[in-house]
């Protein structure tokens, strides 16, 4: 007999469901599926000379206008790049609901694909043509320029997202639980931050699973909760999510992330440029850096250097993950709820619990439920009081 969430939660049960290890195991394959042939394709494109291809047809169409024709050029890309994929998207749509993690009907995912497409050939153009830009202006330091200005658009859409993007595909209403959303801006002022507003988040119009989260930038942060985390967690268990959060705010983790993103940003940009100028001047691969039949081996560049950096970027997130969750233990009165609020939230979004040392290397940006339990467990400090202040970072 299978043991429900809130038997779990009590029980301090750490044990990978089967069925937790097969979705994971799935969505693992269809990450992997999907780096492969986005890779397969910027190969292709690039060795067969087929970009070039794209690009002149790109500056018929456009006739010879070069910033249309490198919009246009885009939009070939990635309908290119969305019509391969989509039958691991698909596939992945049925996963969710082989599992009973989704609410969503097949128009409105189609819907949600179709403006996540158009989301996507906006902000590729725009930073294609950033790129572009910068090379015909800048060609010497062109990769300076646009680092620069990637950096300051990465702020700026940080700030914006809450308000602009998110909408997009998510329904937010204002909170109406007054006093959980005192509970919670109280909680907020203790660790130090200012919120503009808790939101309830319309999840469960898609899926099952459960989330809350801090978002935006000075006048955008707010706190945001799914409904479905609404209406299966105690107060104190989303308070101690909820401080989890936080604890991020407390150590400064968005600025630190901030200039993590710099520096790799950085170094992605030089290794872009010292590879294309090879790929001119030894291959002649392009007849000028600002052709941008190039596009492609840019990409290829940035998703190299992203995967071979993944472990060292998930291993730097999972600290981070560890300092937030210190934070929250001191800033609750018990860890009891968040160690309810961790079993419950694996169960709902079956998390793995334990994985591999290897999958957790590779794949997890957070440590597995099962060290956060074990070490909440471990950290005890008894009671608090809920007003007490804990000691910042």
């Amino acid at each position: 007999m299978t043991s429900s969430p809130t038997a779990e939660a009590q029980a301090g049960v750490l044990a990978d469901t089967p069925e937790a290890r097969e979705y994971n195991r799935i969505q693992r394959w269809l990450e992997m599926g999907g780096l492969a042939l986005g890779l397969a394709l910027l190969v292709v494109l690039l060795a067969t000379g087929w970009t070039r291809d794209l690009g002149t047809w790109a500056h018929r169409g456009a006739r010879d206008h070069y910033s249309l024709a490198l919009f246009l050029y885009v939009g070939m890309l990635l309908g290119i790049s969305k019509v391969l994929g989509l039958p691991l998207d698909i596939y992945g749509f049925r996963v969710e609901h082989r599992f009973h993690l989704s609410n969503q009907s097949t128009g409105a995912w189609l819907w949600d694909e179709l403006k996540g497409f158009l989301l996507s050939l906006v902000l590729g153009g725009v930073l294609a043509e950033i790129v572009y830009g910068a090379i015909r202006v800048w060609p010497l330091h062109w990769w300076l320029v646009a680092w620069a200005v990637f950096i300051v658009l990465s702020v700026f859409f940080a700030q914006i997202a809450p308000v602009v993007l998110f909408p997009i595909f998510y329904k937010f209403k204002p909170l109406q639980n007054e006093e959980l959303k005192q509970r919670l801006i109280r909680l907020s002022e203790r660790a130090g931050t200012r919120v503009r507003g808790v939101y309830e988040w319309k999840l469960s119009e898609k899926s099952k699973k459960a989330n809350a989260a801090l978002t935006g930038l000075g006048n955008t942060r707010r706190i945001i909760l799914a409904d479905t985390l609404l209406e299966n967690y105690t107060p104190d268990e989303i308070e101690a999510v909820l401080a989890h959060e936080l604890g991020h705010h407390v150590h400064r983790h968005i600025l630190k992330s901030i200039a993590v993103q710099v520096g790799t940003t950085l170094l992605g940009f030089w290794a872009a440029n010292a590879v294309l100028q090879y790929a001119i001047e030894q291959r002649q691969m392009f007849a000028t850096l600002a052709d941008f039949a190039s596009l492609p081996l840019l990409a290829l560049v940035a998703t190299v250097l992203s995967f071979l950096l993944m472990p060292a970027l998930n291993a730097y997130s999972r600290f981070n993950e560890r300092q937030a969750d210190r934070y929250a233990w001191g800033a609750v009165p018990s860890v009891e709820p968040f160690i309810a609020a961790m079993n419950k939230l694996a169960a709902q979004n079956l998390a793995e619990r334990a994985p591999s040392r290897v999958v957790e290397v590779l794949f997890h940006s957070h440590p597995p439920v099962g060290k956060r339990i074990e070490a909440a467990k471990a950290f005890a400090p008894g009671p608090r009081s809920a007003t007490e202040t804990p000691t910042r970072a």
